[in-house]
């Protein structure tokens, strides 16, 4: 592998916060060469999370959500291209192929495109005012539906962290919301049943109409609008807009027309490497190596794209990179904030262990596996994620006791 110069062109595909992340740390890096940030959207990269916060709620300005300044690309020489699709990938040529037939050469290559939502396919779903959660003008086009005042029915359907954050603001805004589940509790298969039922119980309280262990089975339409959700018991939910949040998908259709080894994304090494030496995938669309953990993860969250852009862009340089971060995410819903930090998806825990006062929502959570943290959640109680980390990051044995006495530092246990 050559090293980097200003002869070379760096091509990263997908304008996302990943994307622009990994340019801004190449020219930090002092790389010379030529960069290409291209993406399909008009919007130059912003950041995700405002889309379900504080941009929907009416609280964020616009202009907040963006990661760079609008001239900050031209100074950089970054050639931000929106608009532009990538349709081809020529691993032989070193060359992507945009709508329309250019040809673009690279020397390295990073995907950074993302995800796409998974779309809900029963009869119906294809009928005006059935609104996914993706992208900005997603976010617009929900708040739109939510309006102001009183009155407005929501329904959400699929109880993740999407839809949950959708309705606590519209709840906030004056919508009446019934939120549709097929588990028994929202964000059981990420939480486990006890601390699913703390958000179950937060929606409860705060008016959300909760539908719990139950599919859709049909969206009815008037004039080609939905206006009802029904249920499979039959159960007909009436809506002035139907939000739906059922996951999302890695954007992997050009790495696997490319032959580039994908399973649940694109996989990539500690380096945030593919197979493909001079290509490389961070964000949502990696599923990555991490040592800490010794397994592959992708990543859906915001701290994701954060820190693997750049480390994706450190690695292209030639620099020796071990991505091995704690994957971390938060929300915001009503009067609760919360933390996560770790990995403690199902079968991976044997004990939860909680600090402080569960029913009161100001609680640390841990995961145990073995007596070792593997993740933890701080529950409106804060200046406790660094300590979390070290734990989870020590994979060292720990006295439950301790963990759960709030009189013994965190970083005594």
């Amino acid at each position: 592998m050559s090293t980097p110069g200003a002869e070379q062109t760096f091509v990263i595909v997908g304008a996302s916060l990943a994307g622009a992340k990994a340019a801004e740390t190449l020219r930090a890096e002092g790389f010379t060469g030529r960069i290409l940030l291209i993406g399909e959207e008009s919007e130059r990269p912003y950041e995700r999370p405002p889309l379900t916060k504080g941009y929907l709620l009416g609280k964020e300005e616009r202009e907040k959500v963006f990661v760079h300044e609008p001239g900050w690309y031209e100074a950089n020489r970054v050639e931000l291209r929106l608009g532009t699709r990538v349709t081809g990938l020529d691993r032989e040529a070193r060359e992507v192929e945009l709508a329309g037939g250019q040809r673009l050469r690279y020397d390295r290559l990073l995907l950074t495109t993302g995800s796409v939502v998974r779309r809900l396919r029963v009869p119906g779903s294809d009928a005006e005012g059935v609104l996914y959660l993706r992208r900005l003008e997603d976010s617009e086009r929900i708040s739109a539906a939510i309006g102001p005042g009183e009155g407005r029915r929501i329904v959400v359907i699929g109880g993740g962290w999407i839809g949950l954050e959708v309705a606590s603001a519209a709840r906030q805004r004056g919508a009446e919301v019934t939120l549709v589940e097929v588990l028994d509790l929202p964000l059981q298969r990420v939480l486990g049943d006890e601390l699913a039922r703390v958000f179950a119980d937060l929606h409860r309280e705060h008016g959300v109409d909760l539908r719990l262990g139950t599919g859709v089975r049909e969206l009815r339409a008037d004039g080609g609008r939905a206006h009802a959700v029904v249920l499979d018991d039959g159960t007909e939910l009436p809506a002035d807009a139907i939000v739906v949040g059922v996951g999302i998908a890695p954007a992997t259709a050009l790495a696997e027309a490319a032959g580039l080894e994908v399973d649940n994304g694109v996989l990539v090494d500690a380096a945030l490497r593919t197979s493909d030496p001079d290509i490389y995938a961070a964000g949502d669309v990696a599923n990555a190596f991490n040592p800490l953990f010794g397994e592959r993860l992708r990543v859906e969250h915001w701290a994701n794209a954060l820190n693997g852009g750049p480390a994706a862009a450190r690695s292209m340089l030639g620099q020796e990179v071990v991505y091995d971060r704690v994957p971390y995410f938060y929300t915001d819903q009503y009067d609760l904030g919360m933390e996560y930090s770790g990995h403690a998806g199902p079968g991976r825990y044997d004990q939860i262990v909680y600090r402080g006062d569960v029913p009161g929502r100001e609680f640390v959570a841990f995961w145990l596996r073995d007596e070792r943290v593997v993740a933890g959640m701080n529950v409106n109680v804060w200046d406790v994620n660094d300590a979390i980390q070290d734990l989870v990051r020590s994979a060292r044995q720990v006295d439950p006791k301790k963990l759960a006495d709030p009189d013994v530092p965190l970083s005594e246990v």
